[in-house]
C-alpha cells in the first residue's frame, strides 16, 4: 500500500519535473493553465515589487530622499537638484535611444499589440528593454509612472512561459492577460482590479475559460507583493462621507468633465510629439530638453515630478485653494504630455488618477453652489475623479469601479462611480473613440481599438489561400487555338497573360467552348472573351480585403498577382475556398472564446 501511495506521488511529481509531460499538462486540462497562471503571478508579484524598489532607491540616491519618503512629496530647496536630475536622465535616454536606433529596427510592441495582432506572442527582450525606459525615465523625475513598464515586463515573461509550454494561440492570450493582471493588482493592492484590466484591456473579452486563470494570478501576485514589499503599493484615501440619491447628478457632471479633461490630455501628449517630430531636434536630444522643460516645472512645485504618489496623498486629505489646485492640474498635465512627448517612457495610469483627484477636488468646491442638496464629501469626489479621468484616458470602465471599490470598501461609493466612469467613457467614444493605448496605434496607422484578437484574420492572408497551379495561356491566339489547347472539362478557367508575362484577364472555358460566343467565329481572337482585367488579388491581402474585391467583381475566382508593378500570376483563389476558410476560424475563435472544445 505504501508503496503505491509513493509511486503515485511519484507520478504527480513527474509531470512537474518533465518538461514535456508540464507542456501537456498545460495544454490539457484548466487545471494545468491555472497553475501556469498563478506560476506568472508569482513573477509578476516579483516583478512589481523589484521595479518598485529600484525606483525607490534610485529617487534616494539621486534626490536624497529618505526612507519611504515619496519623490512627488519632498520638499527640498536645492533647486539645481531638481533641474539637473531630470536632464540628466534625458541624456541617458538619448542615449539608449541612439543604441536602439542603431540595432533595433522595429517597433517595441505591448501587450495590447501583442494580443490584438499577434496571439499573444510578446518579445521578451522588447520588455526588458521598455522595462529599462520606464525605470531610467521615473528614476530621474520625469512625469511617467511605472504601471506601463510593470505590465510590459510582466506580460513579456508570460509570454515566455506560454510559448515554452507551446500553448495554443488563445492560451497564450490568456496568459499574456494573467501577466498584466498580476502587474496592476500588484501595483495597487488591487486583485479584482488587476482581473478585470486584464479582461477590459489585454485579453479584450471575459470569458469562464479566462475567469480562473486570470484571478488566480492576481490573487498571487498581490500576495507575493505585499510579502515583499509590505503596504509600499497601498492608496490612502482616509475618511470619507456616505452618498444618497441627489449625489448622482453631480457625479455624472463630473464624469463629463473629466472625459473633456481626458481627451485634451491625450492629445496634448500627441502635440508634444508632433512638434517633436516635426522641429529640427535630433530625436536623441529631445528627451534632455523634455528634461530640462520638466525640471523647471519642478522649480515651481516637486508635485509635478514622477508618477505622483507622494503628491496624491498630499492633496487629498489637504485642505487647498482653488488657484493652488488649477495651477498644480496644469502644470502636472504639462509635465506629463512633455515627458511622453520628448521621448521618456511611461504610461498614464497613475498620473490619469492623480490628475482625476485634483479635478474632483476642484469640482467639489464648487458643486455646493449648485448642487444645493449635494452631501458629497471632497474625497468622494476625489475618488470619483480619479476613476473617471483614468477610464477616459487607459479605458476599462469596470477595472476603475473595481479600483475604487478596493480603495474605499464602500458600495455606495462604488455605484456612484460606475455610473460616473460609464459616462466618462460613453463620452470619450462620442467625442474622441480611443484610449491612450489604441490613439497611438491610430497614430501609428494601425486600426486596432481593442486588444480583441483580430491578428487571425491577418495571418489568413491570400498567399497562404491560394492555389499555385494555375493554368495560363497568351492573350493573342484565336478562339480555336484557345479550344484546341483547353479541351472541355481540363478546367474551370485560365488566366491570360501579356507578351511580357503580365496578367491581362480570365477566359472561363466553358464560354469559349460556348456554340456562339457572341456572333464570333473561332479565327477571331480570345481576347475578345477575356473577363476581370482589373479584378485581381495580391499575396498579401487578408480575408476580409480579399471578400470585399470578390463581391465587387462578383466573381467565383481571381487571379492572384505578385504586385501592381510586375502583375506576374501567381496563382488562384476561389470566393468559396475563402468563404469557407474564414467560416472555419470565426467558428474556432468563437469555441475558444465561449471555452468549447
Amino acid at each position: 500500500m505504501f508503496r503505491k501511495m509513493a509511486l503515485r506521488r511519484l507520478g504527480v511529481l513527474s509531470i512537474f519535473l518533465a518538461p514535456s509531460r508540464l507542456r501537456a499538462f498545460a495544454r490539457s486540462t484548466e487545471l494545468g493553465l491555472a497553475l501556469a497562471a498563478a506560476i506568472i503571478g508569482v513573477v509578476s508579484g516579483c516583478v512589481v515589487t523589484a521595479m518598485s524598489m529600484i525606483s525607490q532607491g534610485m529617487h534616494q540616491l539621486i534626490f536624497g530622499l529618505d526612507a519611504g519618503e515619496r519623490l512627488s512629496a519632498i520638499v527640498t530647496s536645492d533647486h539645481l537638484l531638481l533641474l539637473g536630475a531630470p536632464v540628466a536622465g534625458g541624456a541617458i535616454m538619448g542615449v539608449v535611444l541612439l543604441i536602439l536606433t542603431r540595432y533595433r529596427k522595429r517597433p517595441m510592441v505591448d501587450p495590447i499589440e501583442a494580443n490584438a495582432l499577434h496571439g499573444g506572442r510578446l518579445s521578451l527582450n522588447d520588455s526588458l528593454i521598455v522595462a529599462a525606459q520606464n525605470l531610467i525615465s521615473n528614476g530621474f523625475g520625469a512625469s511617467v509612472g511605472l504601471e506601463a513598464g510593470y505590465t510590459q515586463l510582466a506580460s513579456g515573461l508570460a509570454s515566455k512561459i506560454g510559448l515554452a509550454l507551446k500553448l495554443r494561440r488563445s492560451d497564450l492570450r490568456i496568459l499574456v492577460g494573467c501577466g498584466a493582471a498580476g502587474a496592476i493588482a500588484a501595483a495597487f493592492n488591487a486583485p479584482l482590479t488587476g482581473a478585470f484590466y486584464a479582461f477590459e484591456l489585454i485579453i479584450g473579452s471575459y470569458t469562464i475559460l479566462s475567469l480562473t486563470p486570470v484571478i488566480a494570478s492576481a490573487l498571487v501576485s498581490n500576495l507575493v507583493a505585499r510579502v515583499l514589499a509590505g503596504d509600499t503599493f497601498v492608496i490612502d484615501i482616509g475618511h470619507f462621507g456616505a452618498v444618497v440619491p441627489a449625489d448622482y447628478v453631480p457625479a455624472l457632471l463630473l464624469g463629463i468633465f473629466c472625459a473633456l479633461a481626458g481627451v485634451l490630455l491625450m492629445k496634448g501628449v500627441s502635440f508634444v510629439e508632433e512638434l517633436a517630430r516635426k522641429s529640427f531636434i535630433p530625436p536623441a536630444i529631445r528627451p534632455m530638453l523634455g528634461g530640462a522643460v520638466v525640471g523647471l516645472l519642478a522649480l515651481i512645485t516637486p508635485q509635478v515630478l514622477s508618477g505622483g504618489h507622494g503628491a496624491l496623498h498630499l492633496n487629498l486629505d489637504a485642505t487647498t485653494t482653488i488657484g493652488a489646485i488649477v495651477a498644480l492640474l496644469l502644470l502636472k498635465s504639462l509635465a506629463s504630455a512633455i515627458s511622453i512627448g520628448s521621448g521618456f517612457r511611461g504610461g498614464l495610469f497613475f498620473g490619469s488618477l492623480f490628475l482625476g483627484a485634483l479635478l474632483g477636488k476642484l469640482f467639489a468646491y464648487s458643486a455646493p453652489y449648485v448642487f444645493a442638496h449635494a452631501t458629497l464629501t471632497p474625497v468622494i469626489y476625489a475618488v470619483v475623479g480619479m476613476s473617471a479621468l483614468a477610464v477616459s484616458v487607459i479605458g476599462g470602465p469596470m477595472t476603475m469601479t473595481f479600483l475604487a471599490l478596493e480603495l474605499t470598501g464602500d458600495f455606495p461609493i462604488t455605484v456612484l462611480v460606475l455610473a460616473a466612469v460609464i459616462t466618462a467613457s460613453l463620452t470619450v467614444r462620442n467625442t474622441f473613440g480611443y484610449s491612450f493605448a489604441t490613439w497611438r496605434f491610430h497614430l501609428r496607422g494601425e486600426s486596432i481599438r481593442s486588444a480583441h484578437d483580430v491578428g487571425w484574420i491577418r495571418n489568413l492572408t491570400v498567399n497562404k489561400l491560394m492555389r499555385a497551379d494555375v493554368r495560363t495561356a497568351s492573350l493573342h491566339q484565336s478562339i480555336a487555338e484557345f479550344r484546341r489547347e483547353f479541351p472541355l472539362g481540363s478546367t474551370q478557367r485560365v488566366i491570360m497573360v501579356d507578351d511580357n508575362n503580365k496578367y491581362a484577364g480570365m477566359v472561363l472555358v466553358p464560354e469559349a467552348h460556348a456554340g456562339l460566343t457572341e456572333g464570333a467565329d473561332e479565327g477571331q481572337p480570345i481576347a475578345g472573351l477575356i473577363k476581370y482585367r482589373n479584378e485581381y488579388l495580391q499575396p498579401q491581402m487578408n480575408a476580409k480585403q480579399a471578400a470585399a474585391i470578390f463581391d465587387m467583381a462578383e466573381s467565383e475566382a481571381l487571379a492572384v498577382v505578385s504586385d501592381l508593378v510586375e502583375r506576374r500570376v501567381i496563382g488562384l483563389l476561389t470566393e468559396s475556398h475563402l468563404l469557407r476558410r474564414y467560416s472555419e476560424e470565426l467558428d474556432r475563435q468563437r469555441r475558444d472564446v465561449s471555452g468549447e472544445i
